[in-house]
């Protein structure tokens, strides 16, 4: 969300024209809670709280976005968002130590089935997109099979590269820019017409969004890269679940969204990105 307000607000229709219309999983979520679960349970989705716990503040205005309200309902897809720091913070104003929460399975948003365990997409730390994408443009574009993406970092570790060859050419160029120095490094060579690369995965915050400003600080308010990297080794640790392969997303599709193509699912998970004219926003001001 960091990045998507400075393409709005300052870039503007040089590159939201140019930005892929998917929801972030938060407000996908939010979709599947109010609508979807919504449906199962039988309630109407203004019955529904839903709080998000996230490592990022501005998620709490993206939750805030007009498109993510729904009139009908007077509900929003998320109700709260809480970062994984206030969640820190309200233990210790509680003095709950993690030593006396019971451990739990992780419920599951599909009806009858737990899921004990939880799971992640392909990535290694809090990206994923790039490699999701690139496996499977190789695929359809190219009939490559890519089992392991290798990325090439160019200036810095927060600006990589992900490339396909066949045949002795390179056929796919992907990025991934993290940081504003990137970003800004990046927006220059596109308005140059220097930036060669046909999708760009980008997070405002370096080293991605397990460094994102929302979580547990150090004390003084620097990054901990010793902490990250634990963060990075347990994420990566946690078994992969490709969402193509579970049998209950494809019945969710079929259920509940009419077709992987059909205009329900192009309305639930996709969203718009257009220029903002700032002196017209109240949303900074709102949480």
């Amino acid at each position: 969300p960091g990045w998507i307000r400075y393409a709005e607000r300052v870039l503007t229709n040089l590159v939201t024209s140019h930005i892929c219309t998917a929801k972030s999983p938060q407000q996908i979520m939010g979709s599947l809670v109010k609508g979807y679960f919504a449906r199962q349970q039988n309630l109407s989705p203004d019955k529904i709280f839903h709080v998000v716990v996230a490592p990022c503040y501005d998620k709490k205005l993206e939750a805030l976005r007009e498109d993510f309200y729904t009139a009908l309902y007077n509900s929003a897809e998320v109700d709260c968002v809480l970062t994984s720091g206030e969640i820190v913070q309200i233990m210790e104003q509680k003095n709950v130590s993690m030593k006396d929460v019971t451990e739990v399975a992780v419920d599951s948003l599909f009806d009858g089935l737990k899921e004990g365990d939880v799971v992640r997409h392909d990535g290694k730390r809090s990206d994923g997109y790039l490699e999701h994408i690139f496996k499977h443009a190789a695929k359809e574009l190219f009939g490559v099979d890519v089992k392991e993406i290798t990325y090439k970092a160019l200036k810095n570790k927060d600006f990589q590269e992900v490339t396909l060859e066949k045949d002795g050419e390179t056929v796919l160029r992907f990025a991934a820019a993290y940081g504003f120095r990137n970003i800004q490094n990046m927006v220059l060579k596109l308005k140059k017409g220097k930036f060669f690369y046909h999708f760009v995965e980008v997070l405002a915050c370096p080293g991605g969004c397990l460094n994102g400003k929302g979580q547990a600080q150090s004390e003084d308010g620097k990054a901990d890269r010793a902490l990250l990297a634990q963060m990075e080794e347990v994420y990566t640790a946690i078994p992969v679940r490709l969402p193509e392969a579970n049998v209950h997303v494809q019945r969710m599709y079929q259920d509940w969204l009419e077709g992987m193509d059909s205009k329900k699912a192009q309305d639930t998970l996709h969203t718009s990105y257009s220029a903002v004219n700032q002196s017209t926003s109240s949303l900074d001001i709102k949480w």
